[in-house]
């Protein structure tokens, strides 16, 4: 049985080096730190983000449409041993998640657009992603890799992360491709700060944050590093 879906509040902005360094600075005297996070209190993610044959969920995003999805392969570390698939599931200004743990060996098959390897699964996010790649062409499009450095809070389950040095691996979608070399997506020094609670935003947070001095944004990691594939006018949009 899928679990039911947990929607939370998700706020996207871009800070500068400055404010980077300013936020990160309060934050540190009340907040954990993710506890996957090395010395440096940092992590590495990278995804490979699928779309259909209309790339939709760009289009979706482009067209600023409140109810939409996105499918990615998610790992963390250059670790292959734990991966997941992942649909993000965005209604209004809520967003949820729902995730299923597959092999090397599936993703690589799943790479290769060879969706036979999920016909026997069990999981329904897997079912789902079966039928979109068998039915709408679902398929590898871009690489998304950058750098995390993420903070929690227990009240309110609220989750802060700086991500940093995002780069595109351009027209390879092989995450383990040895001959991989990502490039920028970003001028340097710019920073996406993405805060993500359930119902409330502790005051003392808020005001370590100064949400009223920053824009919100919308940030996408995914149209970001798409454009740089872009084939069509309106992907600059």
């Amino acid at each position: 049985m899928q679990k039911k879906l947990k929607f939370r509040h998700e706020m996207k902005y871009y800070v500068n080096y400055h404010q980077y360094h300013l936020i990160r600075h309060r934050l540190k005297h009340f907040l954990h730190q993710d506890s996957h996070a090395d010395h440096k209190g940092e992590y590495h993610i990278r995804s490979v983000y699928f779309d259909d044959m209309e790339d939709k969920a760009l289009q979706e995003k482009q067209a600023g449409v409140e109810n939409r999805n996105k499918y990615r392969a998610r790992f963390y570390n250059g670790d292959d041993s734990v991966i997941h698939f992942e649909k993000k599931i965005k209604r209004n200004t809520f967003i949820a998640k729902q995730k299923a743990a597959i092999s090397r060996s599936t993703l690589d098959r799943l790479i290769k657009g060879d969706f036979t390897v999920l016909q026997d699964t069990t999981s329904p996010l897997l079912k789902e992603v079966h039928y979109e790649m068998k039915n709408r062409l679902l398929r590898p499009k871009v690489i998304v890799d950058y750098v995390r450095e993420a903070y929690i809070a227990k009240e309110g389950n609220v989750r802060i992360t700086f991500d940093k040095d995002l780069r595109t691996g351009l027209q390879k979608i092989d995450p383990f491709d040895k001959d991989l070399y990502p490039v920028k997506a970003l001028d340097e020094p710019v920073y996406i700060l993405e805060v993500k609670f359930d119902e409330y935003i502790p005051n003392y947070i808020r005001d370590a944050l100064q949400l009223n001095g920053l824009q919100r944004q919308a940030a996408s990691k995914y149209t970001i590093c798409r454009k740089f594939t872009k084939k069509n006018a309106w992907e600059d949009q």
